[in-house]
């Protein structure tokens, strides 16, 4: 098999991958817990802003607890993100199959809190019982979550596919009836549930979050705070987007839970008090680098190459591809680039476009691992916020400066490769131009 057949071969998979209900579901069901995680980013903003004196004024204006309001909004999000995502991803997962995801979606939420630990430690190590900690609501159930989401998701389209359920005469109304239907998978559901929450407690002591988190989401998350691990996730993410494939959604459907809950941990460690910088158990890749920093105009970090373009270009099709594309570019939409220049399936840009991003991330995360840069909190802003002013509402003017560097480097990297595609349509151009001067004229054209 050639280099070429085996490329083909991993774009069919991949494409495959990413048209799996699974898949599409968890992309989606992520995409849905945006509004209430950027809602909160806002509010965290708000309470954080990376500007000196500011949280001094504010105290002297409101009282020294002005910021609880803002941090209660922020912890209204953050620690039920699990809750959002059940819901989410069960309801997209069996939307797609056809069937009632409402009722599945709130199954899908009851599981959940069943096999959930229903205490909390206290001060002086006591246990206050009958309670639903924010711990494992939040971040640190995820993967539990997303586990739940899926289970429940068969079961139910099992059940209602198969017509396996108690039903109701013609005569009684739609609602009445699918509460009824939803009896037998409730009851498969939740026996399952309590089994399951009775072998982990009489076994082990423990619960199934506790557990996942332990053996599953723990693992997940410190292999994806790696170089390895981000120079893979973005490596894929533009490979795949120069195949075609819409490489940020396909990767992003397991990467983002694991970068949203790396970003909420830290997020912990400012509330307990601590420094993220210089913090061993912070983590430094998280939702922010991924899904804005390392992107600066778009997947590609293609702001680099539109800036390459104003540099060198002399043909009227890259002139107006650039412009066309600036101001989408400004905002990390580049379709127009994507597709008018084009970058997919284009040899010239196939290096650039995997190596912009990926030079773009590796200055990101030596910024923070050598000190210069604080690890990112619980703090993010719209995917569209222009470059360079993401990363000071994210991190400061550290996280501006982070940005102009990987612009600048993005602009290096482009720069010949852009060069040469900006030469390759002169020609093109140039040759027009003179075959349609022969034209009029009423000369032939030599071929050369």
């Amino acid at each position: 098999m050639t280099k070429q057949e085996m490329f083909d071969k991993f774009v069919e998979f991949m494409a495959r991958f990413a048209e799996y209900k699974a898949v599409a579901a968890l992309r989606d069901g992520f995409i849905m817990t945006t509004p209430f995680t950027i809602c909160g980013s806002l509010f965290l903003l708000i309470a954080n802003l990376p500007i000196p004196g500011y949280p001094e004024l504010m105290a002297s204006m409101f009282g020294p607890h002005w910021t609880d309001p803002l941090n209660a909004v922020a912890g209204g999000t953050f620690n039920i993100l699990g809750f959002i995502a059940v819901l989410a991803i069960t309801y997209k997962y069996v939307e797609a199959e056809g069937c009632d995801a409402i009722m599945a979606s709130i199954l899908a939420l009851a599981m959940f809190v069943i096999i959930m630990p229903a205490s909390v430690a206290v001060d002086g190590g006591a246990l206050a019982e009958n309670v639903m900690p924010k711990l494992w609501a939040g971040s640190n159930g995820v993967i539990t979550a997303i586990m739940v989401a899926f289970f429940t998701s068969v079961v139910c389209c099992w059940c209602e596919k198969n017509h396996i359920g108690i039903k109701m005469p013609a005569a009684v109304p739609g609602g009445v009836a699918r509460a009824f239907e939803a009896l037998t998978p409730g009851v498969i559901l939740f026996t399952t549930a309590a089994v399951v929450f009775g072998l982990c407690h009489f076994i082990g002591n423990t619960t199934l979050p506790e557990l996942i988190f332990a053996v599953i989401q723990t693992p997940l998350q410190g292999l994806s705070d790696t170089i390895v691990g981000g120079t893979v996730f973005s490596m894929l993410m533009t490979v795949l987007f120069w195949a075609g494939i819409h490489g940020p959604n396909v990767v992003g459907g397991i990467l983002n839970p694991l970068m949203i809950a790396n970003s909420l941990d830290n997020q912990k460690i400012l509330d307990a008090g601590m420094s993220l910088l210089g913090n061993p158990d912070a983590h430094i890749l998280t939702i922010q680098i991924t899904d804005t920093l390392m992107k600066p105009g778009g997947c590609g970090a293609t702001f680099g190459l539109l800036i390459a373009s104003y540099l060198v270009a002399r043909s009227q099709q890259m002139k107006t591809i650039t412009r066309l594309g600036t101001v989408p570019g400004l905002f990390n939409i580049n379709e127009p680039i994507i597709f008018g220049l084009p970058i997919v399936f284009n040899p010239y840009m196939i290096v650039p476009f995997c190596l912009a991003q990926l030079a773009v991330m590796l200055i990101a995360y030596g910024a923070i691992a050598v000190g210069f840069m604080a690890p990112f909190s619980a703090i993010q802003v719209p995917w569209t916020t222009p470059p360079i002013i993401a990363g000071f509402l994210m991190n400061g003017w550290q996280g501006a400066v982070v940005q102009i560097a990987g612009l600048a480097a993005a602009t290096a990297i482009y720069f010949p490769f852009v060069k040469a595609q900006d030469n390759a349509f002169y020609k093109e151009e140039q040759s027009e131009a003179e075959e349609h001067e022969h034209e009029e004229e009423g000369t032939p054209v030599l071929n050369h």
